[in-house]
């Protein structure tokens, strides 16, 4: 049966949102952590560096709680030994080939740290900015905090002074929702996303290949050795990339005969969840944990969801709990536009000019089944 995350023991939480430091940058500026708390006890930890999602506590079926996503315990981790962990990514999501787009004629190129492409902005990306934290509320219902940052025209190759706003806001039905928004003083292309590791035992437990996906999307893109979409919009029918009806993460996944998998070492590629942004949410993902019962539902504006099955992950990164990430440890779902967008017109527009607002919202909702 499901039902929503109320553990006993918290049911009187206070809501609230206080914002402490974190960290001091190489240049001496400062770095903090805004910590969400709902009235069911379910928290949230957004540091300034990235806008990340450093933690976020929930309960299980039976009420004990635990940190489900991945991150580090400090600011030098984070700088020393980037993973895009909880991070916000842009000024473009995922990857563009060779780095290099023609927008209306002009040739722009990204700084290539994907060889041969260029992935979540290039080598200095939104991920590894210090943004600055405006507002910082709550009330009986929610609480939430919005971080800014200004990228500048020419700022990794990209065309456009962009200013980019993320609201991170906890509500009182264990929803957390991020709220991307941008604007730009000269028409350039944009593609933000969250790039949030989960691991729904609990973040350092363990293998996630139990944990079962859903997908709601009828096809997904295939990709070239390097990663980047060929153009094809292929049907999930048949393949191991039909997640439609639900199933472990990790069923298919060794599955040498599947080239597509021999690719991406695993799951890292965009299905198809509409052709077009929308203005709602939609629902786009849902995954189950048999061991604890904790669930996820992902709700976005966005067409695509990059599913990545933590394949990189190597065991040289230790998180908040102290142990060592692994090869599919977590997995990560990304609602985005398409990757290479700006080089496959086919696949829609990239494209925001002046008195325009990007926008992508994107609904995580937690809940426990038995």
């Amino acid at each position: 049966m499901l039902c929503l995350l109320v553990a006993a023991a918290s049911a009187h939480a206070a809501v609230d949102a206080k914002r402490e430091m974190f960290g001091t940058m190489p240049d001496g500026s400062r770095v903090d952590a805004v910590v969400l708390t709902n009235a069911h006890g379910v928290t949230a930890r957004i540091l300034s560096f990235g806008a990340t999602l450093q933690s976020l506590s929930v309960p299980d079926r039976h009420g004990k709680f635990a940190n489900i996503t991945l991150g580090y315990a400090s600011l030098d981790s984070y700088i020393k030994k980037p993973q895009y962990f909880g991070a916000s990514v842009g000024r473009y999501a995922n990857r563009i080939a060779k780095g290099h787009f023609v927008l209306d004629g002009h040739a722009y190129d990204v700084p290539v740290n994907d060889t041969p492409n260029a992935l979540h902005g290039g080598t200095t990306g939104f991920d590894k900015a210090v943004w600055t934290i405006g507002e910082v509320k709550h009330d009986a219902n929610s609480a939430s905090v919005t971080l800014t940052h200004v990228s500048p025209d020419g700022d990794m190759g990209f065309p456009g002074k962009l200013t980019v706003k993320a609201t991170y806001t906890l509500d009182a039905d264990n929803r957390l929702s991020i709220d991307y928004r941008a604007t730009t003083d000269r028409t350039t292309i944009v593609n933000l996303t969250n790039h949030a590791y989960w691991n729904l035992s609990g973040e350092g437990s363990g293998s996630v290949m139990d944990q079962k996906l859903t997908i709601f999307a009828d096809s997904y893109l295939p990709i070239d050795a390097t990663s980047i979409p060929t153009g094809e919009i292929r049907s999930v029918a048949g393949t191991v990339f039909d997640f439609r009806k639900g199933k472990p993460i990790g069923r298919d996944i060794r599955t040498g005969s599947e080239l597509q998998l021999v690719n991406g070492r695993g799951y890292d590629h965009n299905w198809v969840i509409s052709r077009a942004v929308a203005s709602e949410p939609r629902l786009a993902a849902r995954v189950s944990d048999p061991a604890s019962g904790r669930v996820l539902t992902l709700k976005t504006t966005q067409p695509g969801l990059q599913f990545y099955s933590g394949n990189f992950l190597d065991g040289t990164s230790v998180g908040t709990s102290g142990h060592a990430y692994r090869q599919g440890d977590a997995f990560a779902l990304e609602p985005e536009l398409y990757p290479d967008t700006p080089n496959q017109p086919s696949f829609g527009s990239a494209r925001l000019e002046p008195g325009h607002e990007y926008r992508n919202l994107i609904v995580y909702e937690f809940s426990t089944e038995q």
